[in-house]
């Protein structure tokens, strides 16, 4: 197996710092080369030391040499970097939303930027590997999903595609402070956030129309409405989607769970459980849980999915995209187990 040499445009955010812990792990890569806005010229180790050992300085471009790249920049920057890097003939994960949607009007609406590559909108691919993975192994250009989408999607795709619900959806979304990014603001202060919960974005959430993109195009049956809610809460990482649409016709607990698990049976990091999951159960790992169930009182189907934000939810799965990307097994690089307490 051929070693490929791969880089992170800008380090120094939770997703660049998470995907170089990962990558220096990896076996099939050799991260050599790390960008930020920030802390040019200061070694990595000496900006985050528990990177101590990874021997990088952070520059303020790319250098030689590199294969595939990671762009954690923000939105409208990102794309530009990307757009660069890809006229080098480097390969590009973007983790930022910059490719995830397909409508640049709609990408406009939503981030109120005008997109600075919409030419390169129709070949960048949706990086959810459960949904996209045959596309995603031909892509020199992969749009990394957000984290809220990455839980949602998967609560809500196999009962999508298998028409059983009605069209009217609501994802009630709780989220660690680490989805905000690192730079301080008031309101993910500890202060602020601390023995505290609020809901946020009720006007609409950026990462809605990614959730709609993704699911409409698990259905033609079905024109669906949802409503999401994201909520900050008092912990560092960890994502928590509890999903709730009427069933349309009667079906119990196990044909529910049968759909499900014959939709994942296949997929290394969705795992269909039994018991309701908890944050914790996914902490540090690239792993989804999915936890569907019905309200019999009310006819509801109710589907509890949690990961890690920064990992599946960010850096694990944009490694999940690299290894498709590269001809690599999934799942290398991706084998730890989840920490606990």
């Amino acid at each position: 197996m051929e070693t490929m040499n791969v880089g992170i445009i800008n380090v120094t955010g939770y997703i660049g710092v998470e995907l170089a812990r990962l990558l220096w792990q990896h076996p099939g890569v050799h991260l050599v080369s790390v960008t930020g806005r920030s802390a040019v010229g200061e070694k990595l180790g000496e900006v985050f030391p528990h990177l101590a050992d990874v021997d990088l300085t952070i520059e303020s471009e790319l250098g030689e040499g590199v294969d595939l790249a990671f762009s954690a920049l923000p939105h409208a920057v990102s794309a530009e970097a990307a757009a660069a890097a890809l006229e080098h003939d480097i390969k590009v994960i973007d983790t930022s939303a910059d490719f995830r949607l397909k409508d640049v009007e709609e990408y406009q609406r939503w981030y109120k930027v005008t997109h600075p590559s919409p030419e390169l909108l129709s070949e960048a691919v949706y990086g959810l590997p459960e949904l996209h993975r045959a596309e995603i192994s031909e892509a020199r250009l992969v749009a990394n999903p957000g984290c809220y989408p990455t839980s949602a999607i998967l609560a809500l795709a196999p009962a999508i595609r298998e028409g059983i619900i009605e069209p009217d959806v609501i994802i009630d979304s709780k989220s660690g402070v680490s989805g905000a990014g690192r730079t301080p603001t008031l309101t993910t202060h500890y202060a602020e956030v601390n023995e505290n919960v609020s809901a946020y974005a009720l006007d609409g959430h950026r990462h809605l129309p990614e959730i709609v993109q993704e699911l409409q195009d698990r259905t033609e049956r079905l024109s669906l409405s949802v409503t999401f809610v994201p909520h900050l809460i008092p912990m560092t990482r960890g994502i928590l989607s509890s999903c709730y649409a009427r069933l349309r016709s009667e079906i119990g607990v196990e044909g529910i769970r049968e759909i499900y698990r014959d939709f994942y049976r296949d997929e290394p990091f969705v795992r269909v459980v039994d018991s309701p999951p908890q944050t914790k159960h996914t902490w540090g790992s690239n792993l989804c849980l999915v936890h569907p169930t019905v309200d019999r009182r009310t006819g509801r189907l109710v589907v509890i999915s949690c990961l890690d934000n920064l990992v599946k939810g960010g850096a694990g799965q944009a490694l999940q995209n690299m290894n498709l990307m590269l001809g690599f097994p999934e799942g290398m690089g991706l084998g730890g187990i989840t920490i606990y307490p």
